[in-house]
């Protein structure tokens, strides 16, 4: 009974240390992809805050002005982050403190 726990638990301890060895060079260029897909996503956004801003403006609707405007501002901070966390990403400044 001891003998298949404890080979049980080195198993599992195998292929948990084995599943976090293997985040190198793939994680890193899907995280770049990522981060590309959500500037994309971002910039959908902003585009269509930009219209929803343009039509309240045109008809009137200043409540809903404001809220466009907020709702476009915290669009557009996001976008700034992705963007940095991109070039973070691509741009590797201390490929000596890499721990793989």
């Amino acid at each position: 009974m001891k003998t298949k726990l404890v080979i049980l638990l080195a198993a599992g301890l195998f292929a948990g240390i084995a599943s976090q060895a293997q985040s190198g060079r793939f994680n890193d260029r899907r995280d770049v992809r990522q981060d590309r897909a959500e500037l994309r996503h971002d910039n959908r956004d902003i585009r269509h805050d930009r219209r929803e801003l343009d039509r309240d403006r045109r008809n009137g609707n200043f409540f809903a002005y404001g809220h466009d405007r907020r709702e476009l501002n915290r669009d557009r901070f996001d976008r700034r982050f992705d963007h940095h966390d991109l070039y973070r990403d691509r741009f590797d400044l201390y490929r000596d403190r890499r721990c793989y």
